[in-house]
């Protein structure tokens, strides 16, 4: 039996999901959580074999979810309606068996479920294709004058908290603009977090 524990704030969803996987004889459904803190206390009580869980989601998302899970010998699959290349770097790095698109049939799902079971890898083909095609253009100290845009500091803050000089601060915000093709850091921010690409 294939003990799984279902994580999705969407409480319809959650409870739809849950009925799909318990009609499925292998398969049992051992704790259903909406948020990724409840998902991981579900995970460390139940050891199941498999953690399924969406990505966004309160308290703690569905990647910092998986960033705790990634040595707990449960395998983690991301199910989510976001097509992300970030998103999808980022669960990679986590060490998730499988990010599935919810588009995907109950059959396709359960299918899946065996297949991480057997030790595959399973990751959607758009999301693949987009992280070749497209991953993030900015340099380390890049991202992080990005993140503090995003917090809402002013380039006098920034170069502060970075040691640097708010014409360095300017100059890489200009950097940023460009090579994100937006006019403005609104745009930038939107733009960054659309792609998925905050930490």
């Amino acid at each position: 039996m294939i003990r799984i524990v279902l994580a999705e704030d969407q409480r319809l969803l959650l409870g739809a999901l849950g009925s799909l996987i318990d009609l499925e004889e292998d398969m049992q459904v051992v704790g259903q959580a909406t948020s990724g803190e409840d998902a991981v206390a579900l995970v460390r009580k139940h050891k199941p074999d498999i953690c399924i869980m969406d990505i966004e989601m309160p308290v703690m998302n569905g990647l910092e979810a998986a960033e705790q899970l990634k040595d707990s010998g449960c395998r983690v699959m991301i199910l989510t309606t976001f097509a992300r290349s970030g998103y999808f770097e980022r669960a990679l790095k986590a060490g998730v068996q499988a990010y599935l698109l919810k588009d995907s049939s109950s059959d396709e799902l359960a299918i899946s479920i065996r297949s991480v079971m057997e030790g595959r890898r399973l990751y959607a083909p758009e999301l693949v294709d987009e992280v070749y095609n497209e991953s993030n253009p900015l340099t380390e100290r890049e991202r992080e004058v990005m993140e503090l845009v995003s917090a809402g500091k002013n380039t006098k803050e920034i170069a502060s908290q970075l040691y640097l000089s708010s014409g360095t601060v300017r100059n890489y915000i200009s950097v940023i603009l460009d090579k994100l093709g937006v006019s403005n850091r609104i745009e930038a921010v939107s733009r960054f977090k659309e792609k998925g690409w905050f930490k």
